[in-house]
């Protein structure tokens, strides 16, 4: 299993600059530090839109209200922009985000405010884990484009430790993501199998992000031709 190459701001400033000038490409910068090419388009798009700032991670999670989401899923569904035009009008955090707003309505499910300290299972709750555990949830987290929620919910635990151990994993420190407490398994005493079925697992999440993804563009497509007609 590769190792992430820090992810500092310093870092994606350097890969930003390099695609911005043509001097690189987000697939090939993507790829030197194990990361998928949309998040390097990411970092571009949060850079255009706001500079260096934007590029900053915060720990604190972003608040929207009901009619701010309505109205981005509504810009996006009339046609007026598309998801990442949307996404850089708003400054909304990711592309994901508004992708599960647009999902949430279409399906005709109630989109609910966010508030400060709410939206997130578990915010202020946490769980034991194993060192493999806390592997494959930074990897099942990086996988779906730092859907920060969707581990929560999947994997019961807290935002504080998902965001942990994702910022060590991407730092390329998985001997980080030991638990100090009793005896420590080194990354070596990982056998073959082990990480074969984490590297297995993060790639099924990537799939299933990636299927996703391409559902919800037909979905899109076929919205977007209904309401021209």
């Amino acid at each position: 299993m590769s190792k992430r190459s820090p992810a500092s701001l310093e870092v994606k400033l350097h890969v930003v600059r390099l695609c911005l000038e043509h001097k690189s490409n987000p697939n090939y910068e993507a790829k030197q530090r194990g990361l998928s090419s949309h998040t390097v388009r990411e970092w571009i798009r949060k850079y255009k839109a706001d500079g260096l700032d934007e590029l900053k991670e915060s720990r604190t999670w972003k608040t929207y209200s009901k009619e701010f989401k309505l109205a981005a899923v509504n810009e996006v569904l009339s046609g007026r922009f598309s998801v990442e035009e949307a996404t850089n009008k708003h400054h909304i955090s990711s592309r994901s985000v508004l992708i599960k707003w647009i999902t949430k309505y279409t399906n005709e499910i109630e989109l609910k405010p966010t508030h400060k300290g709410k939206g997130l299972s578990h915010m202020n709750k946490g769980r034991k884990t194993t060192f493999e555990e806390r592997i494959e949830i930074a990897q099942y987290t990086i996988a779906n484009e730092l859907d920060y929620q969707k581990a929560i919910e999947k994997y019961g635990v807290s935002y504080q430790q998902v965001y942990a151990w994702v910022r060590k994993y991407q730092a390329g420190r998985e001997e980080a993501l030991q638990d100090n407490r009793g005896r420590k398994k080194p990354v070596e005493e990982l056998e073959e199998h082990e990480r074969l079925k984490l590297r297995i697992k993060e790639l099924e999440a990537r799939n299933e992000y990636l299927e996703m993804e391409n559902d919800f563009a037909k979905k899109l497509a076929e919205i977007k031709r209904r309401n021209t007609r």
